[in-house]
């Protein structure tokens, strides 16, 4: 697994490590239902997700990842 400075992959999806900290005291409290049926297909047009920091990629090379909560960026380098 690819270690970087402000990024970690959790197996379903690389984590902004700095808005994890910031979010960590905001948790959202258990819930009733699982998270399939929370976020699967959303009725409404803002959904819920269970993790705020969650990364995106800013191309299809999947050579930089960057967070939308704070808008850091990080060049991924595969080797």
């Amino acid at each position: 697994m690819l270690e970087l400075n402000d990024f970690y992959n959790a197996g379903f999806g690389w984590i902004c490590r700095h808005c994890e900290r910031e979010l960590k005291p905001r948790e959202i409290p258990p819930q009733k239902h699982s998270r399939v049926f929370r976020e699967g297909e959303a009725e409404n047009k803002n959904p819920a997700l269970s993790n705020l920091a969650l990364a995106k990629w800013t191309d299809e090379t999947r050579q930089v990842l960057t967070c939308p909560q704070c808008g850091i960026t990080e060049t991924v380098e595969k080797m």
